[in-house]
């Protein structure tokens, strides 16, 4: 083994050892970042109306009393929030207070 491949060694390792604790802060940081990006998703898109999307759940054909964006099981928002992302449609938000023929209770 020679010394440079020692001392690369030694490097890499050194600068594991001080990246890697700072690996959750920075991935926190990127996903705040995506998170505020994201559009609110328009009733008139093609994916919204494929699932009946509605922004108002008691305007909502076909739903369950009570059931809303803010309480189905791929509602990713905030508790509280008037609206946050759904694992139905990555990277767009929906109302908390809507609803789509996708809604399923939570466990």
């Amino acid at each position: 083994m020679s010394r440079v491949d020692r001392l690369s060694r030694r490097g890499l390792l050194q600068k594991l050892t001080l990246g890697v604790p700072l690996l959750p802060i920075a991935v926190s940081q990127l996903s705040t970042a995506l998170a505020a990006d994201a559009a609110l998703l328009s009733p008139d898109a093609k994916e919204a109306k494929a699932v009946k999307y509605v922004e108002d759940a008691s305007r909502a054909v076909g739903a369950i009393p009570g059931s809303t964006c803010a309480n189905c099981a791929v509602y990713q928002g905030h508790a509280g929030s008037p609206q946050g992302p759904c694992q139905i449609f990555p990277g767009k938000e929906v109302k908390a207070a809507g609803w789509c023929s996708s809604w399923a209770p939570q466990m």
